[in-house]
């Protein structure tokens, strides 16, 4: 079935796609309806309905976690720098470097002088 699309306008191209969305639900609602009707009837030949056999997966499925796993706290590290005008403030010379080093940096302190 092929449609020739590009003698249309972009309005009947937008007017389409809608009927084409609008059709899909319905579609869609179509099948659910046909499913779930074939899924209550396999349910009765057995004689159940469908909330009995919803009911009794969830009874059989494994028992769901109460807690949460627990995080690990990654270890800080040695400090191996100290800043001069700030004595809590320290860094182990791994990752980012900090503010107030990289500034001492620019100002010629050299990083040996920094060391704890």
């Amino acid at each position: 079935m092929a449609i020739d699309l590009s003698g249309l306008t972009t309005k009947e191209l937008e007017k389409l796609k809608a009927d084409v969305e609008k059709a899909l639900t319905a579609s869609k609602a179509r099948d659910l309806r046909a499913a779930k009707k074939a899924a209550e009837k396999a349910a009765a030949q057995f004689g159940f309905s469908l909330t009995e056999l919803a009911d009794e997966s969830d009874a059989g499925a494994a028992p769901k976690r109460k807690y949460k796993k627990r995080k690990v706290a990654k270890d800080k590290g040695i400090a191996k720098y100290r800043n001069p005008e700030n004595a809590d403030q320290t860094w182990t010379g791994k990752g980012r470097q900090p503010n107030w080093f990289r500034s001492a940096m620019e100002k010629g302190i050299d990083p040996a002088a920094l060391e704890i």
